[in-house]
């Protein structure tokens, strides 16, 4: 696999720092399970932040030590792993999100023509949206921007746009500057794992009216 989009270094450095949401956090653990450009960048990011910890500590008492390393451990940092799961194939990180089942047998729901949707589950007070997405080829997303961070993860299949090609193991890491109109150009389906923390911003008014249905 040829990963030529990565995460963005602050997106590393949050996901080291235990401050991503759920939601971005198993996308970040996915893609570094794919990338070992990223996984080598979290790890440098880790023992710095913990260099840092230990160096800021070294008045701090016992105690209050004692009591960040046991909010630390409590926080939901996923540590980055090349394990797959056998049957799906899949990082474990995800699989254990989504069960056995290979991806083609989830339960898609059909949100437009060529485009279908499986919510991940998640917890009621996770932080954030979990999505697959898959849409079909030839099909485009209609223009739209984000709401605030949102990262889209390719596990199968293609999309271009303005950016760039984005194929399998790539990940858009997007901001609220970003707006983009991606286009399938495989021969099939791109289906992508995404996560975001504000709904998407379509432009066209059509888009817009449709966007409850959708569920993006």
């Amino acid at each position: 696999m040829t990963i030529s989009h990565h995460l963005d270094d602050s997106t590393i450095i949050a996901h080291a720092a235990g401050s991503l949401g759920e939601a971005m956090g198993i996308v970040v653990a996915t893609h570094v399970a794919f990338c070992s450009d990223c996984r080598d960048a979290l790890r440098r990011a880790e023992r710095i932040g913990g260099a840092l910890m230990n160096e800021a500590s070294s008045n701090v008492s016992s105690q209050c030590k004692a009591d960040t390393l046991e909010r630390l451990l409590a926080s939901p940092i996923l540590k980055p792993e090349a394990k797959t799961a056998s049957r799906t194939g899949l990082p474990l990180v995800l699989a254990n999100r989504i069960g056995d089942l290979p991806i083609s047998e989830l339960p898609w729901k059909k949100k437009a023509p060529g485009i279908s949707v499986f919510d991940v589950p998640m917890p009621n007070n996770a932080r954030g949206q979990l999505k697959l997405l898959s849409i079909a080829p030839g099909k485009s997303m209609p223009e739209h921007g984000h709401g605030g961070e949102e990262l889209t993860l390719i596990l199968s299949g293609s999309y271009s746009d303005h950016t760039g090609k984005y194929a399998a193991g790539d990940i858009a890491d997007l901001d609220e500057e970003v707006e983009h109109t991606p286009v399938v150009d495989s021969d099939t389906p791109c289906i992508c794992l995404i996560a975001t923390e504000a709904p998407t911003r379509f432009k066209s008014v059509f888009a817009r009216l449709m966007q409850p249905f959708v569920g993006i």
